[in-house]
């Protein structure tokens, strides 16, 4: 059995006739607004509702979608169902709007609805997924090579509060690779910069800025709600105490690193799974001496790699917040830019480690420019 189709005028007429407009639409697309009389009934809950919607299976039903394609088999099943008088709408609300036929704004948050329309397909995402996102919390140490482009993604993301610590201001020599921040603003608290950028891209999103260097006195003030802490710091002693702290709270930790063309992601949550997943430690239980290990002022940095390690970190954190697919925990995924290769490293936890082996009280802060320096 075929399902004609009707022009959106003829549609218009039919509705006004007693005809009823059956939008099969998805809510975020709905949000847009809705041919004017329609009802709202999107397309996997046709079938369970359409009996209380339209008990009279001889009133002529008009099934509009987006574009005509998912109406035409909306209206097959419907009529499949036994309804008699079922067509669908040619060229679905774009053809109505094109035609200049009248449109109805259906009320809610239509700027939630547009802004995250293509998350909102995703069935791993969805509504609900993108409520979480809006509703949670992620701290962000450092607006520079890391936590610049984690940030920007993590804001158009929809996440709905960034804490970003940095005590740093804009210098012309960051631009290369610290995306939040412009010419214009050289000089300017770094913080600033980056409130400025994020907001201008999200304007849902709260950006909360802390302009202190994180020490032991003021980690977990800083950590405090936190659902993720994503770690873009740029020396070991703020590592080895941000790590302390997310096990110490139960916060899982996005790590990312970059030097010269390489760079590194993990998850790091042994905090919430102690014995199970590593911590920083488990990798690198003493740091590195400075030879070995040189800053990106001293070694230098290709300008896209921080953002390549970046926006792994900012999937991540979305993932953790989602709670869907396989985290980096108890994975290192190193990257090479040069030979533009991934490869993965295995890490289990340590079950002698000094911070996260199962049933170890926390031995507290320590000093930790000492103990970093203690490599040397």
């Amino acid at each position: 059995m075929s399902v004609d189709e009707v022009s959106p005028r003829a549609a218009r007429q039919r509705q006004r006739a007693g005809a009823l407009l059956l939008d099969v639409r998805e809510p975020y697309e709905q949000a847009a607004g809705l041919a004017v009389g329609a009802i709202a009934l999107p397309a996997g809950e046709v079938l369970d509702r359409i009996d209380e919607v339209a008990p009279d299976r001889q009133r002529e039903i008009l099934a509009i979608c987006a574009h005509g394609a998912r109406s035409l088999r909306i209206a097959a099943a419907l009529q499949q169902r036994g309804y008699a008088n079922v067509f669908s709408v040619a060229g679905g609300t774009a053809a109505w709007v094109a035609a200049g036929l009248p449109l109805a704004n259906p009320g809610g948050d239509a700027d939630f609805y547009d802004r995250y329309s293509r998350h909102l397909r995703l069935p791993e995402v969805g509504e609900a997924g993108q409520r979480k996102l809006e509703a949670s919390r992620v701290v962000v140490l450092g607006a520079g090579g890391l936590g610049c482009p984690a940030a920007f993604y993590l804001a158009a993301a929809g996440v709905g509060t960034l804490v970003i610590a940095d005590d740093d201001v804009v210098e012309r020599s960051n631009l290369q690779r610290q995306i939040l921040h412009t010419n214009d603003r050289i000089g300017d608290s770094k913080l600033t910069s980056a409130a400025r950028a994020l907001r201008a891209l999200n304007p849902r999103v709260r950006v909360v800025g802390v302009p202190e260097r994180v020490t032991s006195a003021n980690v977990e003030a800083l950590l405090e709600g936190a659902d993720v802490v994503l770690d873009g710091a740029d020396n070991f002693p703020v590592r080895y105490l941000l790590n302390d702290a997310c096990v110490k709270l139960g916060k899982p930790l996005v790590y990312g690193a970059v030097q010269r063309f390489q760079g590194q992601v993990s998850v790091f949550d042994a905090g919430r799974q102690r014995g199970r997943a590593p911590c920083y430690r488990c990798l690198f239980p003493r740091p590195p001496a400075p030879e070995d290990a040189p800053n990106c002022s001293d070694a230098g940095v290709l300008g896209v790699l921080p953002g390549v390690i970046g926006m792994l970190q900012a999937t991540e954190a979305m993932k953790l917040i989602l709670g869907i697919g396989e985290p980096l925990s108890g994975r290192v995924l190193m990257f090479d830019a040069l030979a533009m290769h991934f490869h993965e490293v295995r890490l289990a936890p340590d079950p002698e480690c000094a911070v996260c082996a199962p049933d170890t009280p926390f031995p507290g802060y320590v000093d930790y420019a000492k103990f970093c320096g203690s490599a040397v």
